[in-house]
């Protein structure tokens, strides 16, 4: 049986499908995105009349490879990934992700796995591993069926909402001054803020808590941390979110990393523990501390900051994946986390533990793909436990203050070339990125590094037009 027939007839599954027919009949549900994930984290897929669905459901639809990578060229005018002669993707809808859309309750949205083509003369119908959704989902289970663990993961999205001209188009002007928690700019922003949770929590996240942080317009509004495929796929959800209700307040929600120099940067924090079974359950964190001292982790949760601190460097090209990220890195003065350290409540380092029972891993951005970050700390944690890798005493003094008294700390990355390199090198991190997917990923980023290195900049204009004599 191919994992196309595997997966369209799991026990159960028919029942899901005829029930999700039943909801859009009942509901008025007129049209449905069928939606899938690409490299860099957009939502590409297609568009049916909802009446359509069980054939998706059971069938699938069909959809050129390359719309992994966004179906962009690369600055040779190859399709990065798939040339025109590859074959065509299945996308097959996932009954369990059906969700109606609350700004428009004629349609609905649902997450599809992609495989290969029942017809192709390599691997018929197996999952394709350009799938970066598909990926994390099957490393998850594989990681929790060889050790008992599973990884449960929030994110802190931090954007910065910008003003839009009389086009509708984004200005470098946020709507807000950058002043960091500070009520009243939140405040101003709070018919923004109601319309974000209002369609979050239509659309199952569980939203917990908020603040203006401190650039211009920027606001981090958390939800719940539940298994890392429901949050990715959350993430995912909010940014969608956020993009509608810019459409609608006539604003521009920007998850570019570094849009202006002397102010924070927009980060998405990962913070991380490990679980022997689920919260309510009776399962219990496996990252909680053990011993007397009450910050710092047992066993598991050591060796799991050794994979980690194991493969930073690698780590860093998913965490930080555009040119523009390592601006954060290079812009001091806003903690960003340039430092392969860790630490309890050190924010100088990349990974710090946040709270009992919690790791929050720092050299991660807004313009972040989640599947493949969950995908590559899973990977590098089982390589800490397989290995029982000692990542050494936590820093506790500031990360500059130690280096001045002559500790020798290594830095993480700082371009998007080097970060590169670090991956190719890195075996157990590219693990995270199977089969055709780190093709698909290297050749993207790489033409990205090249792109802006064969590019004059309005610096280099401003600083050598006149060089000589």
């Amino acid at each position: 049986m191919t994992d196309i027939q595997a997966f369209i007839e799991a026990e159960g599954r028919a029942e899901q499908v005829a029930e999700v027919q039943k909801r859009i009949e009942a509901e008025g549900i007129q049209y449905l995105y069928c939606q899938f994930v690409s490299v860099t984290g957009r939502i590409m897929g297609k568009g049916i009349p909802a009446k359509h669905f069980a054939t998706i459901a059971n069938k699938g639809f069909q959809l050129v490879y390359g719309a992994t990578a966004n179906l962009f060229i690369d600055r040779h005018g190859e399709y990065i990934g798939y040339g025109p002669e590859a074959r065509e993707l299945v996308g097959v809808a996932e009954p369990e992700t059906f969700m109606p859309l609350p700004w428009d309750p004629k349609t609905a949205r649902v997450f599809c796995t992609l495989f290969r083509g029942r017809e192709e003369e390599v691997d018929p119908g197996a999952f394709l591993t350009a799938d970066c959704r598909g990926n994390l989902k099957r490393i998850h289970a594989e990681f929790e069926a060889k050790t008992g663990l599973h990884l449960r993961a929030g994110t802190e999205p931090e954007m910065m909402w910008l003003k839009a001209d009389e086009n509708g188009k984004p200005t470098v002007e946020g709507l807000t001054k950058p002043n960091c928690y500070h009520i009243d700019q939140f405040a101003e922003l709070q018919p923004l803020i109601h319309k974000v949770v209002e369609y979050s929590t239509a659309m199952g996240l569980d939203m917990i808590q908020g603040d203006h942080e401190d650039a211009p317009g920027q606001l981090e509004l958390n939800f719940n941390f539940d298994r890392a495929d429901l949050t990715a796929d959350r993430l995912t959800t909010y940014r969608q979110i956020c993009k509608q209700v810019g459409r609608e307040m006539g604003a521009f929600p920007c998850f570019m990393p570094k849009p202006f120099m002397g102010v924070s940067a927009n980060g998405c924090h990962h913070n991380i523990s490990l679980w022997d079974g689920e919260p309510d359950a009776g399962g219990a964190n496996k990252f909680m501390p053990e011993g007397d001292n009450p910050q710092l982790p047992g066993p598991i949760g050591m060796k799991a900051i050794g994979g980690i601190m194991e493969h930073l460097r690698a780590l860093t090209c998913l965490g930080s994946p555009t040119v523009n990220s390592y601006r954060r890195l290079w812009d001091t003065g806003f903690w960003a986390p340039v430092f392969a350290d860790w630490g309890f409540q050190n924010r100088t380092t990349a990974l710090r533990i946040s709270a009992p029972g919690r790791f929050e891993y720092r050299s991660v951005d807004s313009a972040v793909n989640p599947y493949l970050t969950f995908a590559a700390l899973i990977k590098s944690m089982e390589d800490g436990l397989d290995r029982n890798l000692d990542p050494g005493p936590p820093e506790e003094r500031n990360i500059y203050e130690a280096m001045n008294q002559g500790k020798d700390v290594k830095k993480i990355p700082l371009s998007l070339g080097e970060a590169l390199d670090a991956l190719r090198a890195d075996e157990v991190v590219k693990s995270a990125l199977p089969g055709e997917m780190f093709m698909v990923f290297e050749h993207y980023k790489r033409d990205e590094w090249e792109r802006f290195m064969a590019t004059v900049t309005d610096w280099d204009v401003e600083e050598y037009l006149d060089i000589l004599p």
